[in-house]
């Protein structure tokens, strides 16, 4: 299959390459040019925009940032739109407001291109690995048409449901992950403060209901003081804006959201937004004065 490829970022780099090692045919743009050559030696092609990339492609994959950038990279000049044909398909793996990922699919759909939203979860290492977790928004058939080839970059794909679905399990899960890791740096902030080793504390609790992936990944991290960005801090800030940004389109509550905000935010004016999200713990190393180790 011959597909497009556009953003070569922490993520979209290893998952592109995944696609070359299983026989894909790639077309593959970014304004990171070493990220490109690197591509380019496994045998994809290089693109200058969306527009030339959707004039050889039928499939586009997009990996960017943030909902501008896919608007822009889809819909503005020498964009995808400007290449595509009726019957292109945008996948949008980026994280994005799924509120604009429906904006979006509304105005490519006038021009006859379809679209998923399928934002992925599990960072950098489960990208070069293939073993992500996807999360689909768009039409059913869709989704199983392109199901084997999300398989290729995943260790699940799930179909979510219409079109900005995907994007709002994504916000879901970056939800639970964040309140997930404050809690565990928390507690152990609380048992260093007691005079209670916190690496024992963890052990102890981790087999039993407190127990989680979120745990046995971010735990080890704060104690041995990595934190060396899997998943950066400036990345989980832009996911739970778009989070409170969507839930507020609603009238959704989401209380424990803007608490997080706010502590990344302290975080980001300390200079740590380029760390990991395990660098919460630093939150509460400050204001309790004590350091987990």
């Amino acid at each position: 299959m011959k597909i497009g490829f556009i953003g070569l970022g922490i993520m979209g780099k290893p998952m592109s390459k995944n696609l070359v090692k299983a026989g894909n045919e790639l077309v593959v743009c970014d304004f990171n040019k070493d990220a490109v050559a690197e591509l380019v030696a496994m045998g994809a092609k290089e693109a200058a925009n969306g527009a030339e990339v959707a004039k050889e492609c039928d499939v586009i994959i997009t990996m960017l940032p943030n909902s501008p950038h896919v608007r822009s990279v889809a819909l503005g000049e020498n964009g995808i739109v400007d290449g595509a044909h009726e019957g292109t398909v945008l996948i949008d793996m980026s994280s994005i407001d799924p509120v604009e990922s429906k904006k979006i699919g509304a105005e490519l759909a006038k021009k006859g291109i379809e679209m998923l939203d399928a934002p992925v979860s599990g960072g950098e290492p489960k990208a070069i690995d293939g073993t992500l977790s996807v999360m689909v928004g768009g039409k059913k058939e869709l989704f199983d048409k392109f199901y084997d080839m999300l398989m290729v970059m995943a260790g699940s794909v799930v179909y979510v449901g219409e079109l900005g679905s995907g994007n709002v399990a994504k916000l879901a899960n970056q939800i639970v992950v964040a309140v997930n890791i404050a809690a565990v740096g928390e507690a152990l902030a609380f048992a260093k403060k007691a005079g209670t080793d916190p690496s024992l504390v963890y052990q102890a609790i981790r087999g039993g209901l407190a127990g989680s992936t979120v745990m046995d990944a971010k735990a080890p991290m704060m104690l041995s003081r990595n934190f060396k960005p899997g998943f950066r801090i400036e990345l989980h800030i832009k996911d739970l804006n778009n989070a409170l940004n969507a839930a507020h389109a609603i009238s959704a509550p989401v209380p424990l959201t803007g608490q997080l905000m706010e502590m990344m935010q302290a975080l980001k004016a300390d200079g740590y937004e380029k760390e990991d999200h395990s660098s919460l713990v630093k939150f509460y190393e400050k204001i309790g004065n004590v350091t987990v180790e």
